[in-house]
C-alpha cells in the first residue's frame, strides 16, 4: 500500500478506541454541513452527503447530531459557514503534503498551519506545488480473511472498480471517486466489512523514510490531524509497516 493508504488504515483502526471521539464528530458535523449547503439536504439526491452520513455512522455519531449538521448547511438552523480550502506544502526529505481543511476563519487557520510545518521540518506551499502527484480515488481496504484471493478479481469487475491490487494483508479495491459509492455499496451487499473506505489522494510516487525523518513525518501528521479546522491530511511518505505501527501506538 501507498504511504498514506498504510497510515489511514492504521489511523482508522484506532478511531473505534479514539479518546478524541468528540472531535471526530466535529469534523463530520462540518462534512455534513458543507455537502448540504451545496447540494441540499437530502441524502437521496445528494452523493456527497450520503457518503458523509454514512461514514458519520461508521463512528457511530448519534443521528441527533447528524440531523442538526444537515439542518445548519441549509440553514434551518444557525451555525457557522465554512468554507473549503486546499492546502499543500512539503515533510521532511521533501515528502509531498495536502490538506483539506474547512475553517470559518481562514486568516487563523494559513498561519497556524505554516507554524506547525515549520516546527516539524516541513513548509507550507503555494496551491499546486505538490498536487500534481496524486491522484482523487476511491479507495476500499478489505482483509484477507473476508474474501478468497481466486474472488477478488471476480467481484471488482461486479462491483465496477478500476482496479484491485493484491497485498500481504489486505485487498485495496480502486475506483473513480463517482464510482465510490456504488462498489462499496456492492461489497457490503456480499457481506464484507470494509477495514477502511474513502474518497482519498493517493500519491503515484512515494519516499521512503526511517529513523529520525520518519519520527518527524509521524508527529507533523499528527499535529496536522489534530488541528481542529483540517479534515484530511494526504502525503507521499513510505514508512515500513513496524517502524508505522510502533510509533502509531
Amino acid at each position: 500500500m501507498s504511504g498514506h493508504s498504510k497510515w489511514a488504515t492504521t489511523k482508522h483502526k484506532k478511531a473505534i478506541i479514539d479518546s478524541k471521539r468528540g472531535k471526530i464528530f466535529t469534523r463530520h458535523a462540518k462534512e455534513i454541513a458543507v455537502a448540504a449547503r451545496i447540494g441540499g439536504g437530502d441524502p437521496e439526491g445528494n452523493p456527497r452527503l450520503r457518503t458523509a452520513i454514512l461514514k458519520a455512522r461508521e463512528d457511530n455519531m448519534p443521528q441527533d447530531n447528524i440531523k442538526k449538521a444537515i439542518q445548519r448547511g441549509t440553514g434551518e438552523i444557525p451555525g457557522a459557514q465554512y468554507e473549503e480550502y486546499q492546502f499543500e506544502g512539503h515533510g521532511p526529505k521533501g515528502v509531498a503534503i495536502i490538506l483539506k481543511v474547512m475553517t470559518d476563519n481562514k486568516n487563523r487557520t494559513v498561519p497556524e498551519l505554516r507554524t506547525i510545518f515549520s516546527k516539524n521540518g516541513g513548509a507550507l506551499g503555494e496551491n499546486g506545488c505538490v498536487s500534481w502527484m496524486f491522484d482523487s480515488k476511491g479507495l476500499i481496504t478489505v482483509d484477507k480473511s473476508s474474501l478468497p484471493e481466486d474472488q477478488v478479481m471476480d467481484l471488482a469487475l461486479e462491483a465496477g472498480a478500476d482496479d484491485a491490487v493484491i497485498h500481504e494483508d489486505v485487498y485495496e479495491f480502486l475506483t473513480a471517486p463517482q464510482d465510490f459509492s456504488h462498489v462499496l455499496e456492492v461489497i457490503k451487499s456480499k457481506k464484507i466489512t470494509p477495514s477502511f473506505a474513502e474518497v482519498t489522494m493517493i500519491p503515484q510516487t512515494t519516499v521512503p523514510l526511517e529513523g529520525k525523518d520518519a519520527q518527524t513525518m509521524m508527529r507533523l501528521m499528527e499535529m496536522l490531524e489534530d488541528h481542529d479546522d483540517v479534515q484530511h491530511v494526504y502525503a507521499n511518505f513510505d514508512i515500513p509497516d513496524d517502524i508505522l505501527e510502533s510509533l502509531s501506538s
